[in-house]
């Protein structure tokens, strides 16, 4: 009787993944960015495109989870892990995206070393939490990797969190012009935030893993 909701499983790691490769899509794109502020006005608004391309084809993946769990009478995973897990997922590239609209909108032209190096840590976290992710189909069979992983994203949370205060400390102490400190602070900002949002995936994952071991 139960027989015909078994095959919907599989399509929630479907998603899942689906969804991991476009946040590590517009995370890509995003340190790419930080080289073409103030240069090729073509190619940067192409990588935003490709963001906000990115953050639509994630939030599709996102509403087709949902409705998927909706009318799903057996999961792989407890319902509202499923739903924690792929909200947290969303919420890393609608930072992402809304990086993109501010760089554009403050007109950003230059990218400071701190804006690349939390691009790069935040791109490297993203990269953990595809790899963890991909993964979560056997939560008990890959329990080590995937909470490994998981203290990776960790560090590099509290890494991200040492560079933006210093970036701001800094900022402070040298930047006389109004505008540009209040630009770049709330940049700062939002880059330390991907990071943060990567916390809340691993944290979901953990539980999976625990939850399932």
């Amino acid at each position: 009787m139960f027989a015909r909701f078994m095959p919907q499983e599989g399509k929630f790691f479907e998603f899942f993944n689906a969804h991991a490769d476009q946040i590590a899509l517009s995370a890509q794109k995003l340190v790419a960015l930080m080289d073409l502020l103030g240069g090729d006005a073509r190619a940067l608004e192409e990588h935003v495109q490709t963001i906000e391309s990115a953050e639509f084809k994630a939030d599709t993946l996102t509403h087709d989870t949902v409705i998927l769990l909706n009318k799903s009478f057996i999961t792989p995973l407890d319902r509202d892990e499923i739903h924690q897990l792929i909200s947290s997922m969303d919420d890393i590239i609608d930072v992402i995206h809304s990086i993109a609209q501010t760089l554009t909108m403050y007109d950003v032209r230059r990218a400071t070393p701190e804006m690349k190096q939390l691009a790069e840590i935040s791109l490297s976290a993203i990269e953990r939490v595809r790899s963890a992710v991909k993964l979560i189909n056997e939560p008990s069979e890959h329990a080590q990797d995937i909470l490994k992983t998981c203290k990776d994203i960790d560090k590099l949370e509290s890494d991200a969190d040492r560079i933006m205060r210093g970036a701001v400390s800094r900022l402070f102490r040298e930047e006389q012009d109004v505008r540009e400190l209040i630009k770049l602070k709330a940049v700062y900002e939002l880059l330390e935030s991907i990071t943060d949002r990567c916390m809340s995936v691993a944290n979901t994952l953990e539980a999976i893993v625990l939850e399932n071991a």
